[in-house]
């Protein structure tokens, strides 16, 4: 992972851009990270990842309120009241 510092990613934001093609770029402002820069595609494959992972919660969570004998009727009162 490539760290520049701020002004530094100000001054060649065009080559920081393209080093962050291909490896994340830390970012930092008086010797503390501030930014990490990454691909558009890196990014994606962040997102889906948070999209699986909470996916794969919600499926867990509705499995254990079934187990425990919640049903939709009863789903649905608890959401209305809030």
């Amino acid at each position: 992972m490539a760290t520049v510092s701020a002004t530094e990613a100000k001054q060649r934001f065009a080559a920081v851009l393209d080093l962050a093609q291909r490896e994340p770029v830390t970012i930092c402002r008086n010797k503390r990270t501030v930014a990490v820069l990454i691909s558009a595609e890196d990014y994606q494959r962040f997102r889906a990842g948070q999209w699986r992972e909470f996916n794969r919660l919600a499926d867990e969570m509705a499995r254990q309120a079934k187990e425990n004998g919640l049903t939709q009727d009863e789903l649905d009162l608890i959401l209305s009241e809030r």
